[in-house]
């Protein structure tokens, strides 16, 4: 799923390595011959099947989270509030990524109360607790017993929680809140929330109550993920890939966006995923150059490509995986020249992103790459030509925002993957890649006239449009991206997704033969 620079059949068969040569062979029952890859670039890809894969978070990880939650800060009192009940629909309800980072629970309405002192933390679980006939709709949740077994903590009745908190309040503590926004990417619109408003009742009963924002030094343990989340996440990808293989051998010209979203996610659902960990991105044609286009209605015409940017969410791990399929089975010399870029801008991201190297690198690399491809079809005047954005930056700062190339570039490449699609990794608190990150690599190019007609009408920019229209017109309409799933372990870079991404693996499967 594309992350925007302005906010800054299953893998199986055996497995072989030889650690001397860091090299890793892997063989899988979809190819005819085995793929190589350097263990410094792609590392060791585990096969995983369903049957080898029950990992969960146990009692124990939970417990070590929230110590290391109050070793960061010492003292006072962590206030962290779940989801609340989905109010329209009667829809499903999903826990909050940070609140079940820290507790593991997964009923609606609960509040974490975490008092630390020297260090030390003593959580209580404030539950709500469904009334007789209404359980005979929605169930009942966890009682006491079950809490304190499986999660460590100690519960109590939700009605109480204003009672104890207003009594840790007067003893002049100060108070970490875990705001229950229903995703860190909207944090700033979500201000209506549950926990917004207990937290602002009680500063007005406590005038000068210290109230510090929690969710940094959690997003700091979240940032590196453990050996269990790691398993999770490897599910959530296997599911994944399955998708993406089922829609690519099913796509044909004539079937509606809709037809591979309900065919991608009836996957994912069949292989265990609660749900898509985001919505899914089917756009075809000219609904391939808009990022995150959700509609996912249109009729995909023939000699078409379209962008299929979907995942799968288990056990409340986020995979995210991207691929550009051409809807009659074989993309055109056109389309198949600006994949090329693409993919080759994604190898070079790849050898760059690994731990001790920065995800600037990654990015330049990145980049360097497709502005090159683009001056080569004459779809930019040269690599390195510049041009006045339609958008504010600083071009001394960040140079490469005012190169022609990001017209056509304009969302980043890495984000993290979690709890979350846009997940906190360790790469973000000094740029620099480490072991127990876990994130995407996707670079794309979504090339179309219209792109011209928005630009500032300055001199630069009126010679940069005249010079290039016209490859950009031969090239309109096509949107590619590629997306796979990585994390970083001793070992090197491994890739998580594997589902076919190079050309002729995907004309191959799309056309129902052998993948070469």
């Amino acid at each position: 799923m594309p992350w925007l620079f302005f906010h800054s059949e299953r893998p199986g068969g055996t497995l072989h390595d030889r650690v001397e040569g860091r090299l890793f062979v892997m063989l899988t029952p979809l190819r005819s011959k085995p793929i190589l890859a350097c263990g410094l670039l792609l590392g060791l890809a585990l096969p995983v099947t369903p049957t080898s894969l029950t990992a969960q978070i146990g009692r124990a990880e939970y417990v070590a989270r929230r110590d290391s939650l109050a070793g960061r800060l010492g003292d006072g009192v962590v206030l962290a509030f779940g989801g609340t009940t989905p109010i329209t629909d009667y829809g499903p309800f999903y826990q909050l990524p940070a609140f079940r980072y820290l507790t593991g629970y997964l009923n609606a309405n609960a509040v974490l109360v975490l008092v630390i002192e020297h260090g030390r933390g003593r959580g209580t679980l404030f539950v709500d607790k469904t009334n007789p006939r209404r359980t005979l709709y929605y169930g009942s949740e966890p009682d006491s017993v079950t809490v304190a077994n499986e999660l460590g903590l100690a519960s109590r009745p939700l009605d109480e929680l204003q009672k104890v908190v207003d009594s840790l309040a007067t003893a002049g503590r100060t108070f970490h809140e875990l705001r229950d926004f229903a995703a860190a990417d909207f944090a700033d619109r979500d201000t209506l929330t549950r926990g917004g408003q207990f937290v602002k009742r009680l500063k007005a009963r406590h005038p000068g109550l210290a109230v510090k924002d929690a969710h940094p030094v959690v997003n700091q343990l979240r940032a590196r993920k453990s050996d269990a989340e790691l398993a999770l996440l490897r599910k959530a990808v296997e599911i994944t890939d399955e998708g993406h293989r089922e829609l690519m051998r099913r796509i044909e010209p004539g079937m509606h966006e809709y037809d591979l979203q309900a065919i991608i996610e009836y996957t994912f659902r069949r292989g265990g995923a609660e749900r898509p960990s985001y919505g899914s991105i089917v756009g075809s044609g000219p609904k391939s150059l808009q990022l995150h286009y959700m509609t996912d209605r249109r009729r995909m015409e023939p000699g078409e490509v379209v962008v299929v940017d979907a995942g799968a969410e288990y056990q409340g791990y986020a995979a995210d995986v991207t691929r550009t399929l051409p809807v009659s089975g074989t993309f055109s010399p056109a389309q198949r020249a600006v994949y090329q870029i693409v993919r080759d801008a994604q190898a070079a991201a790849e050898r760059n992103s690994v731990a001790g190297r920065t995800r600037q690198e990654a990015l330049d690399s990145s980049i360097a790459v497709r502005a090159a491809g683009l001056a080569a079809l004459g779809i930019v005047e040269s690599a390195e030509a510049t041009f006045d954005p339609p958008w504010p930056t600083n071009c001394d700062q960040s140079p490469w925002n005012c190169r022609q190339v990001m017209l056509f570039a304009i969302h980043g490449i890495t984000h993290g993957i979690g709890l979350e699609v846009h997940d906190p990794m360790q790469a973000y608190e000094d740029g620099v890649f480490k072991v127990g990150d876990a994130f995407t690599i996707e670079p794309g190019l979504y090339i179309s006239p219209a792109l011209l007609d928005i630009l500032p009408d300055t001199p630069r920019n009126r010679a940069f449009a005249n010079r290039v229209r016209a490859a950009v017109t031969r090239y309109q309409n096509t949107g590619i991206r590629i997306e796979d799933s990585y994390l970083i372990s001793e070992r090197g870079l491994e890739r998580l997704s594997l589902v076919p991404r190079d050309v002729e693996e995907i004309e191959a499967l799309t056309q129902r033969r052998p993948i070469p």
